[in-house]
């Protein structure tokens, strides 16, 4: 499974969704959009967002810390 998080510091959701991972024992990648450039364009290639949290679960792109979504997407 690839999961792959792109968030900011000061991002409250960001924070939420890490909690969430590491309570559900699924091991992420972030990526600090604010401080990566190149991962940044990555994120708004990918998600069409430039707002933070990005998650990628195995190709699938979640918006947002949408939890009903994120636990679909892990549980495929």
């Amino acid at each position: 499974m690839s999961v792959t998080l792109y968030s900011t510091p000061s991002c409250a959701y960001c924070r939420l969704a890490k909690e969430y991972f590491k309570s559900k024992g699924v091991p992420f990648t972030e990526y600090n959009v604010a401080s990566d450039q190149r991962k940044a364009e990555e994120m708004v290639r990918k998600s069409g967002q430039m707002g933070v949290p990005v998650i990628d679960i195995n190709g699938k792109v979640i918006i947002g810390f949408n939890k009903p979504e994120i636990d679909r997407a892990l549980s495929r």
